[in-house]
């Protein structure tokens, strides 16, 4: 049993604003309530984030630039007193039928094996079915953000019978709703 606790995000559409492949730090922007959320969780968990890149595998944008564009992103947290233990990138697309690709598991094993994490006692931030199905496969709780593509995929949901711990349309309130249900 690990003795950590996790919390995983998505990233493009969970902690930025989905511009249809997030590559450009001009189109960086921040979701309402993140920078508070972050801190908030990161009292009692370790931060990861997990993101599908599949702008990479269709040649929409190189590794490079994802790179440069996720160092942003972890820079400005960094300035804000918030800290990503890492993040992990698929950068194929689906018909690849990768080993890391969300909503294969390989990122959750990986997390709890690498940093001693309790799945049990950990969540799943995401604005995609996929990002819900990861987490219940992977063992823990999760929350389906409305933001992002989330409000598009709804219906997808309930259609595959992807039950997500809670609902959430604004990224402070999951939180505070996440770490009153881990009292």
């Amino acid at each position: 049993m690990g003795k950590n606790k996790a919390v995983i995000l998505d990233r493009d559409g969970t902690l930025i604003e989905d511009k249809d492949y997030a590559y450009k730090i001009e189109d960086f922007k921040l979701l309402p309530g993140v920078i508070e959320g972050l801190k908030l969780l990161q009292q009692d968990y370790l931060l990861f984030i997990v993101t599908n890149q599949s702008g990479i595998g269709r040649g929409y944008y190189s590794e490079s630039d994802f790179f440069k564009f996720n160092n942003h992103l972890i820079k400005v947290l960094e300035e804000n007193q918030i800290r990503i233990e890492e993040t992990f990138y698929c950068p194929h697309i689906k018909e690849e039928n990768c080993e890391c690709r969300k909503p294969k598991i390989k990122y959750i094993k990986d997390i709890v094996d690498g940093w001693n994490v309790e799945i049990k006692k950990s969540w799943m931030m995401g604005d995609h079915p996929s990002d819900i199905s990861f987490g219940i496969k992977g063992g823990c709780k999760t929350v389906y953000m409305i933001t992002g593509h989330g409000e598009k995929h709804l219906r997808d949901l309930e259609l595959e019978g992807i039950i997500p711990t809670l609902v959430h349309t604004n990224f402070l309130e999951a939180v505070v709703e996440i770490r009153r249900l881990n009292k």
